[in-house]
C-alpha cells in the first residue's frame, strides 16, 4: 500500500514540472512569434562595392588633359609638371571624399584671343549609417538630389506623341530623343543652361519638334538641338546626367560650363569642365565640350571596373 500511495504523488509532481517548463512558450502568443521572426530574418543592408577611392590627380592621363586644357603644353618647363599634377582638393578623409582641379590659359592665336580652360574632378564614396538603407541606396539619393537641383528633364518615353509644326499631335518617326549616343550635329548652336520644358524629339531631316520651343542660345538666333540639351545619360555607371550652362549675358555669354555626374554603386563622381574664350565673339563650342567631358567620364567609370 505504501508503494501504491507513492506512485500518484510522483505523477502529480511530474505534471507540475512539465507545465512549468512549457508555460513560457505559448504557441499561440503572437508577440513571441514576432520577436523570434524579427531576430532570425532581419538582415543588415548590403555594403557598397567600393571601400576605397582612386587618387584623383592621377585619374586623368596627360593625353586627356592636353585635349581638355591645351594651354598645359605651352606652360614654361618649370611650371608644366605642376600644371599636369593638378591641385588636390582639401579633405578630411581620403577614403570618403577626394578631388583635383586643373587650369590653363591658352596663348593668343592668330585667329583669336586664346582662352582659359579648367577641369574639376570630385569623387565621393558614400557610406550609409542607416540600418535600413544600403550604401547604394544612400548614394542613389545623393545622385537624385543633384539631378533635381540641375533641373534635368525626364527622358521622353519611346514612341510618345509630339506636336507637329501645324500644332496637331503626331507620332514621332524616330522614337525618343537620343540620350546616350554621341552628339552628331557639327557646328550646332550651343544650349542654354535651362532645359526646354517640353518633350523634344528628333524628327525627319534631323529637325527638332517639341511641345514647346527649344531653349535659345545666348547670342544666337537659332535653337539648341535636342541631343545637346541637358539630359540623363545611359551606359555610364548606374545613373548619369549631363548639364550644359552658358555664361551670363552680362559677361558676353561666350563662356560655358559642362557638368557630368554619374553614380557607380556607392561612389558618386562629378566632372566640371569650363571654358572662357578670350574673345566673346568666339563662344565655346558646346558639342566639343560635351564630347570631351563624356569621354573622360567614360574612362573614369571604366577604371572602377578594372
Amino acid at each position: 500500500m505504501r508503494g501504491k500511495a507513492w506512485a500518484p504523488g510522483v505523477a502529480v509532481l511530474l505534471a507540475v514540472a512539465l507545465a512549468g517548463c512549457t508555460g513560457g512558450e505559448d504557441a499561440g502568443d503572437p508577440d513571441a512569434k514576432r520577436g523570434a521572426s524579427d531576430t532570425t530574418t532581419a538582415a543588415a543592408p548590403r555594403p557598397g562595392r567600393f571601400d576605397t577611392l582612386p587618387q584623383p590627380c592621377k585619374a586623368v592621363d596627360r593625353a586627356t588633359l592636353d585635349s581638355l586644357l591645351p594651354g598645359l603644353r605651352a606652360l614654361p618647363a618649370d611650371e608644366r609638371e605642376d600644371g599636369y599634377a593638378g591641385t588636390l582638393a582639401p579633405t578630411f578623409d581620403n577614403e570618403r571624399k577626394v578631388g583635383c582641379a586643373w587650369k590653363a590659359e591658352s596663348a593668343q592665336a592668330d585667329d583669336g584671343a586664346g582662352r582659359t580652360d579648367s577641369l574639376t574632378l570630385d569623387l565621393e564614396r558614400v557610406v550609409s549609417y542607416d540600418a535600413a538603407k544600403s550604401d547604394d541606396d544612400r548614394a542613389r539619393e545623393m545622385y537624385e538630389k543633384r539631378l533635381t537641383a540641375a533641373h534635368i528633364p525626364d527622358p521622353a518615353p519611346s514612341g510618345s506623341p509630339t506636336t507637329s509644326a501645324g500644332g496637331s499631335p503626331s507620332a514621332s518617326t524616330s522614337g525618343s530623343p537620343s540620350i546616350s549616343g554621341s552628339p552628331s550635329s557639327e557646328g550646332s548652336a550651343s544650349p542654354s543652361g535651362s532645359p526646354s520644358p517640353g518633350n523634344s524629339e528628333t524628327g525627319k531631316g534631323g529637325q527638332s519638334t517639341s511641345t514647346s520651343p527649344s531653349a535659345s542660345v545666348s547670342g544666337d538666333t537659332g535653337t539648341t538641338p535636342a541631343e545637346l540639351l541637358p539630359r540623363t545619360l545611359s551606359g555610364l555607371g548606374n545613373d548619369a546626367f549631363l548639364n550644359d550652362s552658358p555664361g551670363s549675358a552680362s559677361a558676353g555669354g561666350s563662356s560655358r560650363t559642362v557638368t557630368v555626374v554619374f553614380r557607380t554603386s556607392n561612389v558618386v563622381v562629378s566632372i566640371v569642365y569650363k571654358q572662357q574664350p578670350g574673345d566673346p565673339r568666339q563662344p565655346a563650342d558646346s558639342k566639343e565640350m560635351q564630347d570631351k567631358a563624356r569621354k573622360l567620364a567614360g574612362r573614369i567609370a571604366d577604371s572602377f571596373e578594372e
